[in-house]
């Protein structure tokens, strides 16, 4: 039975918008100020281009393949299921990095509130990444109706930041200008590394792609909402970054580890720096869920491909999670907390996303159908996608270049050993159909400013409601 097309645009907008906005905003503006100080704001907007460019090859390639599995099942596709797994590998050792990212970041902020000891600082890490394990294997719907609750105490620190210093630029408009002067102080010499630091802030809609199947005339939906998503999240971002550039200098910035804190501090003293901190920690736990369970997804989807361990598709009886790789996977996140950096681990992550998103480019070239439907760009699409990733690759340091191909090759012996295994067949069936697929995405609840949108469309038809009652009258 074929599933109605349920989906319009302005809910896929909303998925996107959900899928890409978390905790990367309280991370990625202290790492690139050392690097090109004000000039950032600049390369925000050249990420954000090079993210949408990449989002649109995504929705495409959803759109010829509406299965779960992500770059994984469009190259296999396209392919075969060795390219297939190489893509989702490197794919999973991105997300996987980001769990570890977040403990750190979470630590950081909690610092600027409570000061930790070392031996508390790993304590802290530890508890941090079980507490959200547990929470992940217990049953992310219950975890959503606590994530909903807490949206608005996520979301309102950066608006409350935003139209205050919005207002400090309109009132003390010197203040911005002498904190962006000079707008290149350190050249341009680091300017690559730094659009890839920022580019890692634009990810997430690889994991948050729906099957094209479900959307109301998708040919005109996809492009329209994949443009107006980013659209958002891009004037979100700036708006962030084009305040907190304005409020704080940004030698200041490259000194900190909590850069929100420092901008909140700059506003309203130490009652803005506590705000900051919270909303941090509330974001940087929700983030965090959402990613290991993405990331759990993945490896889940290859397991039951017969290309990871068996023991990946192990459901917890009770809870019906995949509890074996949750654990697995945070047992890898608190090592790797503990011995990575923040600018490393998203570098490293950056550049197996890059290689990911490259052989989906080149395998939308092979999807894409001609004659079946027409959808706007799909030839210039994925070829302006493969030099952005090229350039993203280059732009790794030596280090991550070296490391990330001997992490690469490693999953070739990986797929030999497991690649003759027999498919679960009645799982992937389960997992892998449309129905699922659907259930799963409208039950994530880490949605930021999704919800935020979902109000405001609600607030606008009401009102659109009370003055068609009120023409007859007049």
């Amino acid at each position: 039975m074929e599933l109605q097309r349920g989906l319009s645009q302005f809910d896929l907008t909303n998925i996107i918008v959900g899928a890409i906005v978390g905790a990367d905003i309280y991370i990625a503006s202290a790492l690139t100020a050392g690097l090109v100080g004000p000039f950032s704001i600049v390369l925000w907007v050249v990420a954000g281009l090079f993210a949408a460019t990449i989002a649109m090859v995504f929705a495409y390639c959803s759109y010829y393949v509406p299965r779960v599995g992500g770059p994984f099942a469009y190259v296999s596709e396209a392919f075969d299921d060795f390219y297939g797994f190489l893509t989702g590998w490197s794919m999973w050792i991105a997300e996987l990095l980001a769990l570890p990212v977040f403990a750190i970041a979470f630590t950081n902020y909690l610092q600027a509130l409570i000061p930790l000891t070392p031996a508390a600082e790993v304590a802290v890490r530890a508890l941090f990444i079980a507490s959200l394990t547990l929470v992940n294997i217990v049953g992310v719907r219950a975890a959503g109706k606590v994530n909903d609750a807490l949206t608005l105490i996520k979301l309102s620190p950066l608006l409350l930041l935003i139209v205050a210093g919005l207002g400090v630029f309109i009132v003390r408009p010197e203040t911005f200008v002498a904190n962006y002067t000079p707008l290149l102080p350190l050249g341009l010499e680091n300017a690559s590394h730094a659009l890839v630091l920022i580019f890692w802030a634009y990810a997430g809609f690889e994991m948050g792609t729906l099957p094209a199947g479900e959307v109301q005339d998708p040919q005109k939906a996809i492009p329209r909402a994949i443009t107006s998503g980013m659209l958002i999240v891009s004037v979100f971002y700036l708006l962030t970054n084009f305040v907190l550039f304005g409020l704080v200098n940004w030698t200041l910035l490259d000194q900190s580890t909590v850069p929100l804190v420092v901008a909140g501090t700059a506003l309203f003293g130490s009652a803005g720096a506590l705000i900051m901190t919270v909303g941090a920690l509330f974001s940087v736990s929700g983030s965090d869920e959402s990613g290991m369970l993405g990331s759990a997804r993945l490896a889940y989807a290859m397991a039951i491909d017969g290309l990871f361990p068996r023991a990946f598709a192990r459901v917890h009886p009770r809870y019906g999670t995949p509890y074996v790789v949750l654990i697995v996977q945070g047992a890898i996140a608190f090592v790797l907390s503990n011995v990575g950096n923040l600018s490393g681990l998203i570098s490293f992550a950056v550049l197996n996303l890059a290689f990911s998103f490259l052989l989906t480019c080149f395998a939308l070239i092979v999807l894409r159908s001609d004659g079946d439907v027409k959808l706007r760009g799909q030839h210039i699409l994925p070829l302006a996608g493969i030099a952005i990733c090229l350039f993203l690759l280059f732009s790794t340091t030596t280090f991550d270049k070296v490391i990330g191909l001997l992490v690469i090759l490693t999953g070739i012996p990986i797929y030999l050993y497991y690649s003759p295994k027999e498919d679960i067949y009645h799982l992937k069936d389960l997992f892998l159909s449309e129905e699922a697929v659907l259930r799963r995405r409208l039950e994530a609840k880490e949605t930021y400013l999704a919800n935020l949108l979902g109000i405001i469309r609600t607030v606008y038809r009401r009102f659109r409601r009370s003055d068609s009652r009120k023409l007859p009258g007049r």
